[in-house]
């Protein structure tokens, strides 16, 4: 990939936008991390929807809930390394997709759907899970990490072939 096929302002907002969620993974995992006893228990247990039975029985079972609650802090804190930094990406990108998936099945902004945590807004469909997880989709699609990142030294190196 040539930095030539991106104007500077292209680059530059893509590369921006990829670092800013990646800001806001990382300070969410972190605040996790140095939140005393923090648990998913009742984000699961106030879970609506049609998966909603699985995301109770998650908060319910204490080996599951401990699964659950590492997983979460340290992946959102792994996955806002990777976008900030511009490292394997792709692997940053599909985690984020992933939990965005996961938080948007257990909070569906549903009509009548009352929730005990007050929302940021009123929504029906589309909330801002759904729409980080379509950003990250497109992110996917203008790697600029292989320009700006730590991705460009691995593969313009050679270290791993790129396709």
């Amino acid at each position: 990939m040539q930095s030539n096929q991106y104007s500077k302002l292209q680059l530059y907002s893509l590369f921006t936008l990829r670092v800013l969620i990646g800001w806001y993974f990382l300070y969410e995992g972190l605040a996790k991390v140095f939140t005393p006893n923090w648990s998913a228990y009742g984000y699961l247990i106030d879970s609506k929807g049609v998966f909603a039975p699985l995301f109770v029985a998650l908060a319910e079972n204490p080996e599951l809930l401990s699964i659950v609650n590492f997983i979460n802090i340290w992946g959102l804190t792994l996955i806002g390394l990777l976008l900030i930094l511009g490292l394997f990406t792709n692997i940053g990108y599909v985690g984020a997709i992933c939990f965005l998936l996961m938080y948007y099945l257990s909070h569906p902004p549903l009509l009548f759907a009352e929730y005990i945590l007050p929302a940021e807004g009123s929504y029906l469909w589309v909330d801002k899970n759904l729409i980080l997880l379509v950003t990250m989709a497109v992110l996917m699609l203008f790697p600029t990490s292989r320009i700006i990142g730590f991705d460009s030294l691995i593969f313009r190196k050679g270290l791993v072939r790129n396709k």
